[in-house]
């Protein structure tokens, strides 16, 4: 279990806020991290479908020039990270990771293009992947992420409609690393810091 430091924590209220957060803190006790993600997915798709629930009304509003980060709330016991995040049309990520955080993603709003990316070679910054799976991946559904399957790209193929997720992170996530394309299947490894927007 992450103990983190006792400061002030990301805590947006938001009509059924309680209900998701029994949930997830729930979810998080159910053992190794497949066993948990798995209960999260679950949780997070009835939350989804839940009258109740209601994502606060800034995670609706997109970005201009990149998709919205907005962290509504950090376990003060856990250590989850929960964090929403806005596409506008045709925003998306490059192939990315984690930082070898497991993550369990919901659709909210909107379609999500998702694909993951399996490592098959490796030299020192460079790599080079496969597209292994892509997906479309609608309002109410939700899938995870553990490492080190962690390598993805989302984004919002819409030209028209906004789109809205919520991830469960293991913790707080503040860098990633991302792989720029350099030729002949190979990427380049760059760190990438993930600053929040603002949630008011």
């Amino acid at each position: 279990m992450i103990q983190p430091h006792t400061a002030t924590l990301p805590d947006v209220a938001f009509p059924g806020r309680d209900r998701l957060i029994a949930a997830f803190d729930a979810a998080v006790l159910r053992g190794d991290e497949h066993a948990v993600t798995a209960a999260l997915r679950d949780a997070m798709c009835e939350a989804i479908r839940d009258p109740v629930v209601q994502l606060p009304a800034c995670v609706h509003t997109p970005v201009d020039g990149h998709y919205a980060r907005r962290e509504l709330y950090r376990s003060p016991v856990h250590g989850y990270s929960l964090v929403a995040m806005t596409w506008g049309p045709g925003q998306g990520t490059p192939i990315h990771d984690h930082d070898g955080l497991w993550c369990v993603e919901g659709i909210w709003r909107g379609t999500l293009e998702i694909a993951q990316y399996a490592l098959l070679e490796r030299d020192e910054e460079r790599f080079r992947f496969l597209a292994a799976t892509g997906m479309q991946a609608g309002a109410g559904s939700a899938g995870s992420l553990i490492p080190p399957h962690e390598y993805h790209t989302i984004r919002n193929a819409s030209a028209a409609t906004v789109a809205v997720s919520l991830h469960v992170y293991e913790a707080p996530i503040r860098r990633c690393a991302r792989f720029d394309p350099i030729g002949d299947g190979w990427y380049r490894r760059v760190d990438s810091a993930l600053p929040a927007d603002a949630t008011g």
